[in-house]
């Protein structure tokens, strides 16, 4: 895909959904979905979202926090990825790479500090599709995984990586770029969205989902079945990795030496985690309106990224992550 604002110029005058950047929360080793209460989790994670993110989460984190770094001021939820890191390939030591927002940010997003963009799309980028279909949100203590650090082959679509250079994105590839990138490493992360209208969680944190998605990018989302008859929003983040100060370290024919915080060093262990926590009906007023475009649906309130800034949590493992790192936190 090129840029983004190249793309959107191609389409239909309407757009459908939100999208919107969020700044990095916290890089912890947390994961109170997959690892609930295990302090520290088994790998570092970058987080943006909610301040009331913690080893333990339950119920309604929407109504426990009091700021986010997400610029819908009203979305408190939680997202998270594995974080990349750097192998350097003479000494074996490591280095997380930095967080860049992904471009072009748009509706006033200027500001944002690493983080992630956030999609929440009714049906795809053109069109909401409501009348054939309604959008149903999530309920309060509402979370999902996508992917798996122990993936050993393909992912299923959704699940990206891009070669960024100038303005181009280039081709979406299911494994990490071969060669270095002049403008950084670009995944994506797309959920399933289809809920079986009961469950919250699932023991594999998927289960409870369905993926109706049969091709890459933001794709028609063929109806759901039976099984999991809710059609909710297709969540989808998107980060943007700046790998540009080790391209000199990545010698013309070398194998990537770029790997997961697990030490992932295929590209096949990419995967991420969501928790829900919009206050209220919020999301719900955006997700039933048709033609809504991607600055808030005319019913949610942005907050400025200078003030999303200021949003923070405490430190609640205590180890270093960055610098050059004899080994990843959690592997010694």
């Amino acid at each position: 895909m090129k840029s983004l604002s190249a793309f959107l110029a191609l389409l239909a005058p309407v757009q459908a959904g939100l999208r919107f950047p969020c700044s990095t929360l916290t890089f912890q080793r947390l994961d109170p979905v997959v690892q609930p209460g295990s302090l520290p989790a088994s790998h570092v994670h970058h987080i943006v979202g909610g301040n009331a993110f913690n080893a333990t989460m339950e119920g309604d984190v929407g109504e426990r926090a009091s700021c986010t770094t997400c610029q819908m001021s009203e979305d408190f939820s939680n997202y998270w990825t594995a974080t990349l890191y750097f192998k350097h390939p003479t000494n074996g030591s490591y280095q997380r790479v930095p967080v860049v927002p992904v471009q072009p940010l748009l509706g006033n997003s200027n500001g944002a500090q690493g983080g992630i963009t956030v999609y929440y799309t009714q049906f795809d980028l053109s069109k909401d599709n409501l009348n054939k279909q309604a959008v149903k949100t999530f309920p309060p203590g509402f979370r999902m995984t996508v992917g798996s650090p122990a993936a050993s082959s393909r992912p299923h679509v959704g699940l990206t990586y891009q070669c960024l250079s100038g303005n181009s994105r280039g081709a979406e590839m299911s494994d990490f770029p071969t060669k270095p990138c002049t403008g950084g490493i670009y995944t994506t992360h797309h959920f399933p969205a289809c809920w079986d209208g009961v469950n919250t969680d699932s023991p594999d944190h998927q289960s409870h989902m369905f993926n109706t998605i049969n091709s890459n990018g933001f794709t028609n989302a063929p109806a759901c079945p039976a099984s999991h008859p809710v059609r909710v929003p297709q969540v989808t983040y998107e980060t943007t990795w700046d790998t540009t100060k080790f391209n000199s370290m990545w010698k013309s024919g070398a194998p990537n030496p770029y790997v997961w915080s697990f030490e992932g060093t295929g590209g096949y262990g990419t995967h991420a985690d969501y928790m829900f926590g919009w206050k209220g009906d919020s999301l719900q007023r955006a997700m039933n309106k048709s033609e809504c475009f991607y600055d808030g649906c005319g019913s949610i309130t942005k907050q400025a990224m200078a003030t999303a800034n200021q949003c923070t949590v405490k430190d609640m493992v205590g180890e270093v992550t960055t610098g050059w790192l004899k080994s990843l936190p959690g592997t010694m």
